[in-house]
């Protein structure tokens, strides 16, 4: 009977081994109706997920991908966070992507994204409910309003902050600068004032963008679980305040929020009452992070680069010295004129890589180049991978604004630069984030030289990060 007993077993795991030997077989040799990219899936589930968000402390594409170009070429395929993936580094393939969105492609993120973001975020809709929000965005972010309004607007916030920088020993440049955007767009978005208010709405934000690319376990203690808090609190304040707006029917629209409200209100509106709280969500985000990134590793290179900081204080002394009034503030005319100063804003988001991956998902079985993208599999295209390839640019990893001069002004994504992405989803905020920059750098090489005090290196974990700070010291010129 003991006897009996221990086949029975035996062949119970026997049989569990060979079902999970054969799972495991599947997953990393999945069925396609053609010829697969080279790479590999990785270990069931996990994939390569680990491998993945390890960190980079340098402004180089990260080893994950770097690693896996020099083994299998400019298109591969592996596994994140569960999901099969094409990594695209083919510039071809990257703008065929783009052009072809809503016909053999759509805007997709991993699941853990759709979590952190909203399941109704912007980038996971599409066809007229993206257009119709695109055409809302571009009331607040398009030129004319930015001509019109949010430049003097900026130029004021730059020059007010820079001086209360300016008296300090040092300043943790990162953190201010976000401070000072977020701080501006909060207050054209929603009314937002923080010395008006009882919320710390930035620091919910601070708190999402620590775990906003990092490994998805949401266990108390981790960065995803602390992205995730801050999700949960952020969303509590604009929940309460549509509320409140909703029900003050004599609220005049003074931001974006009300714009947003006024549409709710509509007999049959378009937009769900999710739509425009996760809309609210993302604009928020999107408004201050990704430039105060950039510019805190632009204030680094132009520290790093004498002659760069050089030329670029001339076409800026130059605007200055131009005017009745060298105090008054930067003209739309002005900021047009800035031929260097856009060569530099270029230069500056092609190695900043804010972006390191831009999602898409295959609605069809997709022929390139000799492979299948099967139906459902997402696409990865890689930014970084391109803006750092020295085919394309030469010595890419040298901050060279120059290689910039006499090119067509970049409007949309091309094949060799898509820092702003690409396509129908070309970022919404890119003249906003152009103007952001521009004034900022016009405020500081004009009225200020500054010194490093510490801090200023970077990490990767794939987002571009300043663990230790980069601390500066102003000094207003006399």
């Amino acid at each position: 009977m003991e006897s009996l007993v221990c086949v029975a077993v035996w062949a119970v795991n026997s049989a569990m081994v060979m079902a999970f030997v054969m799972w495991a077989y599947r997953w990393s040799h999945p069925k396609a109706n053609g010829r697969l990219p080279p790479g590999s899936l990785g270990l069931p589930l996990l994939g390569e997920t680990l491998q993945f968000f390890t960190p980079n402390p340098t402004c180089d594409v990260s080893p994950f991908v770097k690693e896996r170009l020099d083994r299998y070429g400019n298109i591969f395929k592996t596994s994140i966070v569960g999901r099969s993936v094409v990594v695209s580094a083919d510039p071809d393939l990257n703008y065929y992507v783009f052009q072809q969105e809503g016909k053999l492609f759509e805007s997709w993120y991993p699941d853990t994204f759709t979590e952190i973001f909203g399941r109704d975020n912007v980038g996971s809709l599409h066809g007229f409910m993206y257009k119709y929000l695109k055409t809302l965005v571009l009331r607040l972010y398009g030129q004319e309003n930015l001509r019109a309004v949010l430049l003097a607007e900026t130029d004021s916030a730059c020059r007010a902050s820079l001086a209360s920088w300016a008296s300090r020993p040092s300043v943790e440049l990162k953190d201010a600068i976000s401070t000072m955007i977020f701080d501006l767009t909060a207050k054209k978005l929603i009314s937002y004032e923080p010395s008006k208010s009882s919320e710390n709405l930035r620091k919910n934000f601070v708190a999402f963008i620590r775990g906003l690319i990092s490994f998805p376990v949401d266990i108390p203690g981790t960065a995803y679980h602390e992205c995730m808090q801050g999700r949960k609190n952020a969303m509590k304040v604009l929940k309460k305040m549509m509320q409140e707006r909703m029900a003050d029917t004599e609220r005049q629209s003074e931001d974006f929020f009300d714009v947003l409200i006024e549409e709710l209100r509509r007999e049959k509106p378009v937009m769900t009452e999710a739509v425009a709280l996760d809309l609210m969500f993302v604009l928020l985000f999107a408004s201050f992070e990704t430039t105060a990134l950039a510019l805190t590793l632009g204030v680094k290179l132009l520290a790093e680069n004498p002659r760069v900081l050089q030329a670029l204080t001339e076409e800026q002394e130059a605007i200055v010295s131009n005017r009745k009034d060298r105090d008054a503030g930067l003209t739309w005319a002005e900021y047009k004129s800035m031929t260097f100063t856009s060569q530099v804003t270029l230069e500056i988001v092609r190695l900043a890589n804010i972006v390191p991956g831009i999602f898409r998902k295959a609605l069809q079985d997709i022929e390139f180049k000799g492979y299948t993208i099967p139906a459902g599999w997402g696409v990865m295209v890689c930014p970084p991978a391109v803006h750092l390839n020295p085919e394309i640019y030469e010595d890419p990893l040298a901050f060279n604004p120059w290689r910039w001069q006499n090119k067509v002004e970049i409007t949309g994504g091309t094949k060799h630069f898509m820092a702003f992405g690409g396509g129908l989803r070309f970022c919404v905020g890119t003249d906003l984030s152009k103007v952001l920059m521009a004034t900022f750098i016009h405020c500081l090489v004009t009225k200020y030289s500054w010194r490093t005090i510490k801090g200023g290196n970077i990490v990767r974990t794939p987002g571009l990060s300043f663990p230790d700070g980069f601390h500066v010291q102003l000094f207003p010129k006399s």
